[in-house]
């Protein structure tokens, strides 16, 4: 069994800084945008909105949020309808079985202690068989999940797509060192979300494929990971996300953003 944080438990500095794609000669992203947060903002902009990873801390938290906006809003959750992204069987019938188009994609699934082993203060903590549950829930699902997102959103519309990371999966930003599995998968993902984000642009020209880095949130699930790190609440991390989804242009894709709006190194 493993828990699942969502994205409860995110504790690095902040850095900005970015990276040129080096994929198709042909299609390019734009360079970095000015933060959303920089630019007038409708939440209500998503009228069909889904949620995945929906029985986590800042899952639920989301669903609650956009349904209370006015929003459609369809979840899938481990807890709730057996959604196991480990299993791709699992991942393809339950997104198989989704009708879009929809406004705005979350994937707000992710664990950091899984099968009861927190993150590695160590090299010599480092066991492949961890490493590979880390890859198996925090980017290979995500990147399952990824694959039925140009058919679930709309290519005419101005539609987002949000995968929450972590900011310690920032390579450039990583100075302090450990949590070996968790900051590998999570700098996996961002690639994913990277190079998705090219792809979905030649067939969406209105669409916009991130990542975000919710903040550290304070669950029960987190208490042993807070440190320092000042927390909020699951529908305060809710409200701040929704703030910087409603700002996102499709200028931005392909970028890294914290709960605030700003750039993440990658």
């Amino acid at each position: 069994m493993y828990r699942i944080l969502g994205h409860d438990a995110q504790t690095m500095p902040r850095k900005i800084g970015d990276e040129n794609p080096l994929f198709h000669p042909n299609v390019k992203l734009a360079p970095p945008a000015p933060p959303p947060t920089s630019r007038p903002m409708t939440e209500n902009r998503f009228q069909r909105v889904l949620i995945v990873g929906a029985s986590g801390g800042i899952g639920r938290a989301l669903v609650s949020h956009y349904r209370e906006s006015g929003a459609e809003v369809s979840s899938l959750s481990r807890r709730e309808d057996g959604f196991d992204l480990t299993v791709p069987a699992t991942v393809e019938a339950h997104l198989a079985a989704q009708t879009g188009p929809f406004d705005l994609v979350v994937v707000a699934t992710g664990a950091l202690e899984i099968d009861g082993k927190g993150p590695e203060k160590s090299l010599s903590h480092v066991n492949a068989d961890a490493l590979a549950r880390q890859f198996a829930i925090n980017a290979i699902g995500p990147a399952l999940i990824l694959r039925h997102v140009p058919r679930l959103m709309d290519r005419q519309g101005a539609g987002v797509c949000a995968v929450l990371s972590a900011r310690v999966g920032s390579i450039g930003d990583n100075r302090a060192g450990g949590w070996y599995g968790y900051r590998a998968a999570k700098a996996a993902v961002n690639q994913i979300v990277r190079t998705g984000a090219i792809e979905l642009a030649r067939s969406h020209k209105g669409a916009a494929l991130i990542a975000l880095h919710p903040g550290t949130v304070r669950t029960k699930f987190t208490e042993n990971y807070l440190g320092r790190h000042p927390a909020v609440a699951p529908e305060e991390a809710a409200a701040n996300i929704a703030r910087v989804l409603a700002g996102i242009s499709p200028a931005q894709t392909g970028q890294f953003f914290d709960w605030k709006g700003e750039p993440v190194p990658w």
